[in-house]
């Protein structure tokens, strides 16, 4: 579950760990959860603000929406539900009288009477995320009490666990709980939330009913990319009873865009996740509630075969899931976690489909029916999920499934941009007198330079365009969306449009005044291994797999994370006049490699530097003056990490944006830094080992459990005008997971930010967290003007370094 709020002390779960297939361990044999379940849970929308009202009005829409006839059954009453203490006769968890004046059971109740499921949180630790009594140690006494309340759900989470970190452990103290449901004889599904430290995928289908496989999700594309990451892989584990679960559903929360939603609307069919509604029904849009009631995901999803979609392709952001249904047919998923609009495929003899003369595919989203010959294949935007229920036809008689797929360069005023469309034919019979068309918003022209027309096109045959686009010479820099459409005849005379939209990225000239480069956007870029990295190195072939910027021992929060082998291009329109930088090989490159990095004004060489691994950072200064182009390029005989350390890019006077302030800094000492629960552990001293402003940082011994680090600050600081909250931060021995909190306002009001969590010690990273990521109590302004104090959490124990909290 998200920290938040309700505590100063709060402890957050690590990363899920992908393990190789391996054979699933027996299923509870009690048939609960026979498929995933679906519900709802308050916290991703609430937080502690629950109540018998918000229940049992969630109950309510249940019924009245048409959510319980599409399939949900458990409403979930997440933490802060209890009383602080115990009952001191009983030893007794007791409902805090305020919150739920009828109690659980009489919330219970009312939801058993509209035919629906009530769901309760507990804590496999001493205490709750929030702070409030947990069951260890009480654990049959807690399963008794949840029985006789009427529970049929408990969501089962990790904090203040007391673990020793062995998988051995954790699974002591979920089947204490299980073994205690079980003697408490009333049917309740056993959620495990351990957020996946342990594996649970591997142990946990004999002990509950599901598992958290990863940390908790945000409301934002990052965190939804990341866990259909780490879940997708875990299918081997999944089936009826026992199911992968990679956390509730933020569809609705309003950070996630409408091709967004539907993703994680599909993915989570596709995975067979429980679907527990995350969102505030009360106030819920049409469109939300429609992807929350899709028949045919729900379907999917709930389908009695129980089998999670295997992943059948997965490369350069593109996955593609099959799924069987007890029907005979499969869902398949075209899944595009890039960017851009791509073409995703899949052939169909690779998935579980037997051979045959065509497939039939339905769009579970537009409900549209095509048939392909042999090739499922979709133009999916960028972000975008395509979900097709397929099955093998002897006879099309129907439409074919023709794919339109494009790619635009960088568009800038002053030039045209090429385009190229693709439009595939992949149905059975070919289609005849194509055309093929792009239209732009207002003032854009796209002309074709090559035949955009074909008398027919046969069976996976193609018809490739090139074009050149033009915006207008007022353009702003933005994004805008380009439709092209590809009309056809099909059949005897059936005259048929598919089309596809694609987002043009327009770049214009830096603005005036001095910039970090880092902050500028790059036209393009490409690179040897993964992608390159901002403000941080390249570790490999992932995003955000590197650390900050290490060269000679010296570390930085500015830069560009590259390999050899890379060109980074940038638009200057001719407005700029120098780039000013440090080179240098990352100290974590193994390559032993020299390295060449060149910088290019247009097509002329404009400055070059040499670097050796393990020397300080050299100078380079380029003069840039008139040109329209900037090309950073990097080369080596071996494939060496090559910096470009806080580079500067000259468009005029000023100051170097963005300007930050700093918060703290350690230069003399631990800057009145404290331990906001002094009986929680850890220790602060100041440290010379990390420091990314000027010669010292912050050296913090972590209790596993976690504690607050921070201070009040002598006076409120005004942060208006600053929009990100920033620190810097390395792992030194066992790894850390963590949190950013401020205190604002007359009332010291408590507001903290989502959780960062990484598991590798020795890892370093800017740690930032936008002030609109950061939640307050109810009622509660995060008054950017009055900011009392700051605080980091550190947890799972050992050393963390940090250093220079700021603002920008």
């Amino acid at each position: 579950m998200r920290r938040f709020l309700a505590t100063l002390l709060t402890v957050i779960g690590g990363v899920a760990v992908v393990a190789g297939p391996a054979a699933p361990a027996h299923a509870l044999d009690d048939g609960l959860a026979r498929t995933p379940p679906m519900g709802f849970n308050n916290w991703n929308a609430f937080g502690c603000d629950v109540s018998e009202q918000l229940i049992k009005e969630t109950a309510d829409i249940f019924v009245a929406k048409g959510l319980q006839a599409a399939g949900y059954e458990y409403v979930n009453i997440d933490d802060c539900w209890s009383l602080k203490e115990r009952d001191a006769e009983t030893g007794r968890l007791v409902p805090d009288p305020v919150k739920f004046p009828s109690g659980i059971a009489g919330v219970a109740s009312y939801v058993h009477g509209k035919g629906l499921k009530l769901g309760l949180y507990a804590d496999a630790g001493t205490s709750t995320c929030a702070g409030y009594p947990g069951s260890l140690g009480h654990e049959e006494l807690d399963a008794q009490t949840f029985a006789e309340w009427g529970v049929d759900y408990l969501k089962y989470d990790n904090c203040y666990n007391q673990s020793d970190g062995s998988q051995a452990d954790y699974i002591r103290r979920y089947t204490a709980m299980r073994d205690a449901l079980k003697k408490a004889a009333r049917p309740i599904v056993f959620s495990i939330c351990e957020w996946g430290s342990s594996q649970p995928w591997t142990w946990g289908s004999d002990v509950g009913h599901l598992w958290r496989t990863t940390g908790d999700i945000s409301d934002d594309w990052t965190s939804l990319r990341s866990i259909i990451a780490q879940n997708a892989p875990l299918f081997p584990y999944a089936g009826p009873g026992h199911w992968n679960d990679p956390d509730m559903l933020e569809i609705g929360n309003g950070r996630l865009t409408p091709v967004e939603n539907r993703t994680h609307m599909s993915m989570w069919a596709m995975m067979a996740a429980p679907l527990i509604i995350g969102t505030d029904l009360r106030v819920a849009t049409a469109e939300t509630l429609s992807i929350l009631t899709n028949a045919d995901l729900i379907g999917i999803d709930q389908d009695r075969l129980g089998v999670q979609g295997r992943v059948v392709a997965n490369a350069d952001g593109l996955l593609v899931l099959d799924k069987p249904l007890a029907d005979g047919q499969r869902a398949i998923a075209l899944y595009n976690s890039t960017d851009s609009l791509a073409t995703v495929q899949v052939k169909a003899t690779d998935t579980g489909l037997r051979r045959a003369g065509a497939y039939q595919l339905k769009d579970v989203w537009t409900g549209a029916v095509t048939q392909a010959k042999n090739v499922i294949e979709a133009a999916v935007p960028a972000h975008g999920t395509v979900v097709y229920k397929v099955r093998p036809i002897a006879d099309p008689g129907i439409a074919p499934a023709v794919t339109v797929g494009a790619s635009v360069g960088t568009v800038t005023p002053d030039a045209a941009a090429a385009l190229s469309t693709t439009v595939t034919n992949r149905g059975s019979s070919p289609i005849r007198d194509l055309r093929v068309s792009v239209t732009g918003p207002a003032g854009w022209t796209a002309t074709a330079s090559t035949p955009a027309r074909a008398s027919s096109l046969p069976a996976n045959g193609s018809l490739a365009t090139t074009w050149s686009v033009q915006a207008p010479p007022d353009v702003t820099a933005g994004s805008y969306s380009l439709r092209v459409d590809a009309s056809y005849v099909w059949g005897a005379r059936h005259r048929k449009t598919d089309s596809s939209t694609l987002v043009a990225t327009v770049v214009t000239a830096p603005v005036p005044g001095r910039r970090y480069l880092s902050t500028v956007l790059a036209t393009s870029s490409t690179n040897a291994v993964g992608p390159v990295e901002i403000d941080q190195s390249n570790g490999g072939a992932g995003q955000g797999d590197g650390n900050l910027i290490t060269v000679g021992g010296s570390v930085h929060n500015r830069g560009l994370g590259t390999t050899t082998g890379s060109e980074v291009r940038y638009y200057l329109g001719g407005r700029c006049t120098e780039l000013t930088t440090g080179v240098g090989i990352d100290d974590e490159d193994k390559s032993g490699s020299k390295a060449t990095f060149t910088v290019y004004a247009d097509d002329a060489v404009a400055g070059s530097a040499d670097a050796t691994p393990g020397a300080a950072p050299v100078s380079l200064t380029a003069d840039l003056t008139g040109a329209a182009w900037l090309r950073l390029v990097t080369t080596a005989a071996a494939t060496a990490h090559t910096d470009w350390v806080a580079p500067v890019l000259t468009c005029g006077d000023g100051p170097v944006l963005p300007e930050e302030r700093t918060l703290a800094s350690f230069e003399t000492d631990t800057e009145g830094w404290t331990i906001a629960n002094a009986d929680g552990g850890g220790t602060l001293s100041q440290t010379g080992a990390f420091h990314t402003h000027g010669s010292a940082g912050l050296l913090v011994q972590a209790p596993v459990n976690g504690n607050w680090f921070g201070r009040a600050l002598a006076s409120p600081v005004d942060l208006t005008g600053t929009n990100t909250l920033k620190v810097d931060l390395r792992s030194v021995d066992t790894g850390t997971v963590g949190e950013i909190a401020i205190q604002v306002g007359d009332g010291w009001s408590w507001c903290q930010g989502g959780q960062w969590t990484w598991t590798n010690a020795g890892a370093s990273r800017t740690i930032r967290r936008d002030f609109d990521q950061i939640s307050c109590p109810t009622g509660v302004t995060l008054d950017r003007s009055q900011v009392r104090a700051i605080w980091v959490f550190l947890n799972t124990g050992g050393a963390v370094q940090i250093d220079n909290f700021r603002a920008e």
